[in-house]
């Protein structure tokens, strides 16, 4: 039950920054990130965008090539350059 609630709150907190349109790039450089705690700030960030986006391909029923793309075209956008 935990684990579903800390879910829950993880992707509403992912997907609220990815409306925002503040990448995780952005975000590290707003808060004057460097070294490795950028390097640890960017890895989670990913890690997390990464499980959000394979929830809305799952939300929109990809499979296959187009999973793929739209998960590496979502990360990609989330995580920023």
């Amino acid at each position: 039950m935990k684990s579903i609630l800390l879910m829950t709150a993880l992707l509403a907190f992912t997907a609220a920054a990815h409306a925002e349109g503040a990448s995780c790039s952005a975000t590290a450089g707003d808060k004057k990130l460097a070294g490795a705690a950028k390097n640890s700030f960017m890895k989670k960030c990913e890690t997390d965008a990464k499980t959000t986006c394979d929830t809305q391909a799952a939300d929109k029923k990809l499979a296959g090539a187009a999973k793929n793309s739209f998960v590496k075209k979502c990360v990609s956008d989330a995580v920023g350059k």
